[in-house]
């Protein structure tokens, strides 16, 4: 296969797989999932989607955040991790939100970046998901998964985001970068991987990559 078809067998197998993407982090405005995703750096979905329903119960805009104290905020959240940095980031970025932007959530990647504790990652989360901005955020799951299907060096996740984006039509990045995540979590994870039931990468894969794979099943 060539790169040009590698790609579009990975186009067209992952919309067979999921024609209807779900988002993984449950909100219901650019706000609450601004809060969402900036909760869930290093954490998982599962346990932010626990946790958002008791927060949001309190304060589900920036107007009402900023009434409850950093340390409010940090008990709420303290099970999804990293709660003191995230606490202050939150109740810091409603602040600015209220002073800079009447309450709402800009849609600029630059002025998204700004805000505290907001990185490159979470910015493209919400300007795709909540404003429907072409963006290909990049994750743990689809950093692994460029390296396997051999798309990218995997040196670090900015080069990966550029190789993405170079590679997929910019049309498809936002249904791309989710459903590639959905994937990487049910058929190419990083432990109890099953190359066997991984499609693609046993399609398209980094020889390397599989040759490695068997080795070690191999070895066991």
């Amino acid at each position: 296969m060539t790169k040009a078809e590698k790609v579009q067998f990975v186009i067209d197998t992952l919309d067979g797989i999921y024609p209807e993407i779900p988002i993984p982090l449950d909100h219901k405005d650019p706000y609450t999932l601004l809060i969402a995703v900036l909760m869930s750096a290093q954490s998982t979905d599962v346990r932010v989607n626990q946790i958002t329903p008791l927060l949001f119960e309190k304060a589900d805009n920036p107007y009402d955040m900023v009434k409850l104290s950093v340390d409010e905020i940090r008990e709420i959240i303290k099970p999804v991790g990293l709660s003191p940095m995230k606490s202050k980031g939150i109740h810091g970025l409603s602040k600015i939100l209220i002073e800079k932007y009447n309450g709402e959530v800009p849609k600029d990647m630059e002025a998204l970046e700004t805000l505290p504790a907001v990185g490159h990652k979470t910015a493209s989360v919400v300007v795709s998901q909540a404003f429907d901005i072409p963006a290909f955020p990049v994750d743990t799951h689809i950093h692994r998964l460029m390296y396997r299907w051999g798309f990218s060096n995997g040196k670090n996740v900015v080069q990966t985001e550029r190789d993405a984006k170079r590679l997929f039509p910019e049309e498809k990045w936002n249904r791309l970068h989710l459903q590639i995540i959905w994937y990487a979590r049910q058929y190419s994870p990083a432990r109890g991987w099953n190359l066997d039931k991984d499609s693609i990468t046993k399609t398209i894969g980094r020889k390397t990559v599989i040759n490695e794979y068997y080795k070690l099943k191999k070895a066991r």
